[in-house]
C-alpha cells in the first residue's frame, strides 16, 4: 500500500465507474476498495504516494462536482484503519466502548484516522454505509479518558463539513453487549 489514500463517493453507480476509470487514468494510483454500497451510492477508495492520490482525488471533486457526496485525502492513515475496514482487528476486551456515526462513508474514514491518532485506542470496527441507507459507524475502545478524547476529536473532524450524525461513549459495557460487538 502506498503512503497516501484517498476516497471518493458519488450519488450514482454510473458516475462513480466514470470516476474511477478518470482516475485510473490521471496518476498511478491502486484501487482498495471500489463498489456500491447503500442506498445505491458508490465508493473508490485509492492508495498510492501523495501526489498521485491528491491528482485522482481534485480531478474527481472538480470534474464531477456535482454528483459527489464527500471525499477525502490522507497523507499516512494509521494503521489500524484497514483491519477495522475489514474486520480482522483482534480485541480481547472492551473497557470503554466510543461510537460514532456519520451521513457519508469518506467521512468515517477520516473519523476514524483522527480518533486513532488523537489517543491510545483500539478501532473495532469500520463499517461503510453497507445495510446502513448510506450511514456509517465506528466502533473503539480503550480506557475511559482515550475513548473521550478519541471520540471528541472525531466529532470535531467530522462536524466540520456537517457529516456527524451522532456519537457515544459507554464507560464500561455489558459483557453482553461487548460478546456481540466482538
Amino acid at each position: 500500500m502506498g503512503k497516501a489514500i484517498g476516497m471518493v463517493e458519488y450519488k450514482t453507480v454510473s458516475r462513480g465507474l466514470l470516476v474511477a476509470d478518470m482516475m485510473l487514468k490521471t496518476a498511478e494510483v491502486e484501487i482498495v476498495e471500489a463498489q456500491t454500497v447503500c442506498p445505491g451510492k458508490y465508493i473508490v477508495l485509492l492508495s498510492g504516494d501523495l501526489s498521485a492520490v491528491n491528482a485522482c482525488i481534485e480531478a474527481a471533486r472538480t470534474g464531477h462536482s456535482e454528483h459527489l457526496i464527500d471525499s477525502f485525502i490522507l497523507g499516512n492513515p494509521h494503521e489500524s484503519i484497514f483491519p477495522a475496514i475489514y474486520g480482522t482487528t483482534r480485541i480481547d476486551k472492551i473497557n470503554a466502548l466510543g461510537i460514532l456515526e456519520t451521513f457519508s462513508a469518506a467521512s468515517i474514514i477520516v473519523a476514524a484516522d483522527e480518533a486513532a491518532k488523537t489517543s491510545q485506542v483500539d478501532l473495532i470496527e469500520l463499517r461503510i454505509a453497507r445495510g446502513m441507507c448510506g450511514k456509517s459507524y465506528l466502533l473503539l475502545t480503550g480506557d475511559i479518558a482515550a475513548v473521550e478524547a478519541a471520540i471528541a476529536k472525531a466529532k470535531s473532524a467530522v462536524g466540520e463539513n456537517g457529516m456527524l450524525l451522532d456519537s457515544s461513549v459507554i464507560a464500561n459495557p455489558d459483557g453482553k453487549l461487548c460478546k456481540s460487538i466482538l
